[in-house]
């Protein structure tokens, strides 16, 4: 083997997109996301969400607004964070 072959690195893998994340991929959908769909997407109980969509969607500089559709509320990201910077 050259010193070269010895020294080289598998390429990293690429990460897993974090809870945060892929809520805000829910969010970010044209339909929004009810609470049964941010649930099955993350795995969290309601409140986790909610603090969540409060705390860490925010602070990443997103606007979330939710609004009833029948009798079911659908939250979505009403500003992206670049718009809202």
């Amino acid at each position: 083997m050259t010193k070269t072959a010895k020294t080289l690195k598998p390429a990293p893998k690429a990460r897993a997109a974090t809870k945060i994340e892929t809520l805000i991929a829910a969010l970010q959908k044209p339909d929004g996301a009810d609470m049964a769909a941010m649930i099955a997407a993350t795995g969290w109980q309601a409140h986790s969400i909610r603090g969540a969509i409060a705390g860490a969607v925010r602070k990443r500089g997103h606007d979330v607004g939710s609004a009833k559709v029948g009798e079911t509320r659908v939250w979505r990201i009403t500003v992206p964070a670049e718009a809202a910077g």
